[in-house]
């Protein structure tokens, strides 16, 4: 299984980490960044870093040949359609709420600031639309009463997301496939950046 990954920041390492513990084959990093933590973990690991041309946009041309899966990991750019068509398999990401509900750059604060008592993580297919593909896994958790975004974050999304991640890895590494379940559009709900008061 060959692994082109899309990330920054801890997620992005975290998830290198958990790809590499799982004995996959890391193609290649994309990042928006050369200067971004990730790109740093990947090269000192010997592994191939793209910056991405437009921080926006990943483009087939920045995905490793022979990919099977693109993973993003903590990645704020849209996979175009061609990149997606390079990889055998397309691609898949985590998105920290129970997609349909709170897509967007900013869930796990609508999920605090809409004082949902369940949160979760959602592990989808990359697609033309922002967080509207199909669900490969997805699984949920409690909020703390007064918990901050950050805290719910760090404490349960975070991991969830490295497990979902590895479990429908495993799936694709067995079946060569990745479940797919449709989303419900009528139970979609936006959730964009929150500007400081």
């Amino acid at each position: 299984m060959r692994i082109t990954l899309v990330g920054s920041r801890h997620f992005g390492v975290t998830t290198l980490n958990m790809l590499r513990a799982r004995g996959v084959e890391i193609a290649r990093v994309v990042v928006h960044d050369a200067e971004d933590r990730l790109a740093a973990v990947a090269n000192a690991g010997g592994i191939e870093v793209v910056v991405q041309t437009d921080p926006k946009l990943v483009v087939a041309s920045e995905i490793a040949p022979d990919t099977d899966l693109i993973v993003t990991a903590h990645s704020h750019a849209r996979v175009s359609r061609d990149a997606l068509a390079a990889a055998k398999l397309g691609g898949i990401g985590y998105h920290p709420s129970l997609l349909p509900r709170h897509r967007g750059i900013a869930a796990v604060e609508w999920t605090i600031k809409e004082g949902d008592p369940i949160a979760g993580g959602t592990i989808y297919h990359l697609a033309d639309r922002m967080d509207a593909g199909a669900i490969a896994a997805q699984e949920w958790c409690f909020v703390k009463k007064g918990e901050t975004a950050r805290e719910l974050w760090e404490r349960a999304l975070a991991p969830l997301g490295q497990k979902l991640l590895g479990e429908v890895i495993d799936h694709a590494k067995i079946h060569h496939s990745l479940p797919a379940k449709p989303q419900d559009e009528q139970f979609a709900t936006k959730a964009p950046a929150l500007s400081p008061h």
